[in-house]
C-alpha cells in the first residue's frame, strides 16, 4: 500500500525521490524497489543502521502487517523531537494503541485503497490527539493526490475498510468470473477479460455520472422476459448477493479482529 501511495506522486513529480527514505524488512525487497520505482530514494534494510533515519522525517507512513506493529515500535526511539507526524494505514489498529506505542509522535489513522495507483482512490482519515491543521493539511493533500478523501469517526473505519479496501479484491472475483463465463459462451479468453473489465468500468461511471440507484440500472437492462432476467435468476439462486454481503462483513470483523 505504501507503494501504492507513493508511487503516482513520485511519477508526477510531486515528490522527489531523494526525499523519500523506504525501510523494507529483506534485501529482495530492496531489488524489487530498486527494479520499480525511479532512482535516489534512500532505500534501507529494517535491521540496518541506516533505517533509524526514517525516524527523524517530519512525516512517517507506516505500512507494515499488524502482526509486525510491535517490533516496528520496539526499534523506534523512545523520544522524537519536532512532534513528527505518523500516519498509519494498518488495518485494525486503533489510534489509541498508535499513540501508546509511539508516544512522542502525532497520529493518523489512514484506510486507502489500491486504485491510488491509477488516481481513482478512496481514502478515510481519522485523526489523533494534537494533530495541528497545517498537518492536517498536509495529510489531505497527499491523499488527495491519488484519489477522493474523507474524514470519518475512528468507529466507522472498519465498514470503510472491508467496502472500499478489501472490495477491489471482491470485484476483481467477479471480473474474472464474468470473464470466464464469456469464454465458456465461446469468446477468447484475452477479449473476454477486456470486456468483463470495461463493463464493470462503464456501469460504475453510469452509477456515479446519474446518481443511480443500482436497483434503478438492473431494472433498466432487464427486459420482461430477456437475457438480462435469465442471468439475474441465476445469480439470486446461487446467493451471489448473500455472499458478497458476508464477504463485506466478514472483512469489517477480521479487521476489528485485527485491533
Amino acid at each position: 500500500m505504501a507503494q501504492a501511495l507513493v508511487q503516482p506522486l513520485l511519477e508526477r513529480g510531486d515528490l522527489s525521490p531523494a526525499d523519500l527514505i523506504a525501510v523494507v524488512s529483506s534485501e529482495a525487497r530492496v531489488a524489487t524497489l530498486r527494479s520499480e520505482l525511479p532512482e535516489g530514494i534512500h532505500l534501507h534494510l529494517a535491521a540496518s543502521e541506516q533505517a533509524g533515519q526514517v525516524w527523524q522525517a517530519p512525516l512517517q507512513l507506516l505500512a507494515v502487517k499488524p502482526q509486525q506493529l510491535e517490533a516496528v515500535a520496539a526499534a523506534a526511539p523512545p523520544e522524537v523531537s519536532g512532534d513528527p507526524l505518523l500516519i498509519s494505514v494498518l488495518a485494525g489498529v486503533s489510534l489509541q494503541r498508535l499513540q501508546r506505542l509511539f508516544p512522542s509522535h502525532r497520529c493518523v489513522r489512514a484506510v486507502p485503497n489500491t486504485p491510488a495507483l491509477v488516481g481513482a482512490g478512496l481514502t478515510a482519515l481519522a485523526w489523533g490527539t494534537g494533530v495541528e491543521a497545517a498537518q492536517q493539511t498536509m495529510v489531505l493533500d497527499l491523499f488527495r493526490s491519488v484519489g477522493e478523501v474523507l474524514e470519518l469517526p475512528e468507529a466507522k473505519l472498519d465498514a470503510f475498510l472491508a467496502l472500499t479496501s478489501s472490495g477491489p479484491a471482491f470485484i476483481a472475483v467477479v471480473a474474472e468470473a464474468m470473464a470466464d463465463g464469456a469464454v465458456a459462451a465461446g469468446l477468447p479468453r484475452a477479449l473476454a477479460h477486456r470486456l468483463s473489465h470495461r463493463t464493470l468500468a462503464g456501469t460504475a461511471a453510469l452509477l456515479q455520472d446519474r446518481d443511480l440507484h443500482p436497483a434503478e440500472l438492473k431494472d433498466m437492462v432487464s427486459s420482461p422476459g430477456g437475457t438480462t432476467i435469465a442471468g439475474l435468476r441465476v445469480l439470486e439462486e446461487s446467493g451471489l448477493r448473500s455472499a458478497l454481503i458476508e464477504a463485506v462483513v466478514a472483512a469489517a470483523e477480521r479487521s476489528q479482529e485485527l485491533a
